[in-house]
């Protein structure tokens, strides 16, 4: 039978970058003993008050059809939080609810980029940005960066990448993988080519609250950014909702007439009873959310100073996020060669950072998303795998 060309376009890398993981799971359905590092899934609880007030609102009835663009009340309390983080001037009527961040990506560019019109993405990309831009047909024009440099975009590599098609520019500060950031003179040169070039920017914020060092910049705030801003978030990070699906664009009021529309034929919003617990995870201060983010940050100091010395690698130590990169090309083998042994021969799953673009090729993805214990037993395996690759080249 025949399908859609749309089928090929949201296949490729992206999506099989994931056949690691898989593996992983596999293997330990098998009883083999697998650290799981290769996905960002929070290993903490949500906090008990956002469960709880999911629960009284299903008991309250809650289970009927949601408001499209997302409940008021929890619109108004995502204005408000990113008013307060930002600085930016926004109201309800700017925010759209989706069932994750994953979901408004794909929502934005379907509403923003026709077949064939360019957009810029500074890597290293997270893997669905791929399949993201194949299904509408856009063009995706990689920006490289250097690990030498930390991950951080030079804004002369974006200016020259810049074409009479190109459409929109794409940043995930702090960044997935790399949990890389962007300073305020960086932001500054990007948003003046957007202004210049009269580009949309879709600023993917998710890890915006687990920033450990420097201050995070929302670009919409900066002159002339908030009409041609969409901005992405989400607490699947910061309060380990990711199970939860909730989402948010904030954004110019037409863009967002568009979204809903698009809404309509798609999704029809998210249950209230998640809206109402999302309300609460914003509105309220949960001590579980700041230690689960310091606990994130001794995770991240952990890995950089156990790997530091060890031969065969280099840790990139990131500025936020929920993983560490290291660089594993002075082993001689590819990060995917190198991910695949130590899997099968030491038993941690990562992923292979060529996943997520050229920038990246010859480094692994490190999640911490175990506890601090389990993550000092990684390290050890991941450089007992370098020094015995080391080992086996100069043999």
């Amino acid at each position: 039978m025949r399908y859609s060309a749309l089928t090929q376009r949201i296949a490729g890398d992206g999506a099989a970058a994931w056949r690691i993981h898989d593996r992983a799971l596999e293997l330990r359905k098998q009883g083999a003993d697998v650290l799981l590092l290769s996905i960002g899934d929070p290993d903490f609880d949500t906090p008990q008050p956002i469960v709880r007030a999911a629960i009284d609102s299903l008991l309250a009835g809650d289970t009927h059809y949601p408001a499209v663009r997302g409940s008021q009340g929890l619109r108004d309390s995502i204005a408000r939080r990113h008013r307060q983080l930002s600085g930016q001037t926004v109201d309800a009527e700017q925010v759209i609810v989706f069932p994750g961040a994953q979901c408004a990506v794909y929502s934005v560019v379907q509403c923003l980029l026709d077949p064939g019109d360019e957009v810029l993405v500074v890597e290293p990309m997270y893997v669905s940005y791929e399949g993201v831009f194949g299904a509408c047909g856009a063009k995706v024009v990689p920006v490289p960066v250097r690990s030498q440099n930390g991950f951080r975009v030079d804004p002369a590599d974006v200016a020259a990448r810049i074409t009479p098609n190109t459409r929109a520019l794409l940043l995930n500060s702090p960044n997935n993988p790399s949990g890389a950031s962007l300073p305020l003179d960086t932001w500054n040169a990007l948003t003046t080519l957007c202004v210049r070039h009269d580009l949309w920017l879709i600023s993917d914020e998710v890890y915006s609250e687990l920033l450990y060092e420097g201050e995070h910049i929302s670009p919409a705030s900066l002159p002339g950014m908030a009409g041609r801003t969409a901005t992405i978030n989400s607490l699947s990070k910061s309060h380990a909702m990711s199970g939860w699906r909730v989402g948010w664009l904030i954004g110019p009021t037409t863009l967002c007439e568009h979204l809903v529309n698009l809404s309509l034929c798609m999704l029809f919003g998210i249950p209230d009873f998640i809206q109402n617990a999302a309300q609460l995870a914003l509105d309220e201060h949960l001590p579980e959310v700041a230690l689960m983010r310091e606990e994130y940050r001794q995770r991240r100091d952990l890995v950089c100073a156990s790997l530091n010395h060890c031969p065969g690698i280099r840790t990139i130590r990131p500025d936020g996020g929920m993983f560490v990169m290291v660089d594993v090309r002075p082993t001689g083998v590819s990060a995917q060669r190198f991910a695949e042994r130590l899997l099968e021969v030491y038993g941690v799953s990562v992923l292979a950072g060529e996943a997520f673009g050229p920038s990246a090729a010859g480094h692994i993805r490190i999640g911490l998303v175990v506890d601090r214990q389990t993550l000092a037993d990684a390290c050890r395996r991941i450089a007992l795998c370098a020094v015995d690759l080391l080992e086996a080249r100069r043999a």
